[in-house]
């Protein structure tokens, strides 16, 4: 069962959409984040790429800064600024 994924800068939603895994650089480390995953909230690094696994297929989005917040409802990737890479 995929799960509800966004990424958003202050100026705009880049990206949003159901995905299988999201793949993100925080400051403790690398993390993979599945449907079913605990609830969490991690700080980004700079200058970095989210990957984000949608069947066969991964859509990167540069990112620079900021949250990746995981609930039950899905994950938020609120970055300072993102693009799709």
């Amino acid at each position: 069962m995929p799960m509800r994924v966004a990424i958003v800068s202050p100026e705009q939603e880049v990206w949003s959409g159901d995905a299988d895994m999201v793949v993100a650089r925080t400051v403790d480390g690398d993390i993979g984040v599945l449907p079913g995953h605990i609830p969490m909230l991690a700080v980004l690094v700079r200058d970095q790429t989210v990957r984000v696994k949608v069947g066969g297929q991964e859509i990167s989005a540069a990112v620079d800064g900021g949250f990746v917040s995981v609930t039950k409802e899905g994950v938020s990737i609120l970055a300072e600024s993102a693009t799709i890479a």
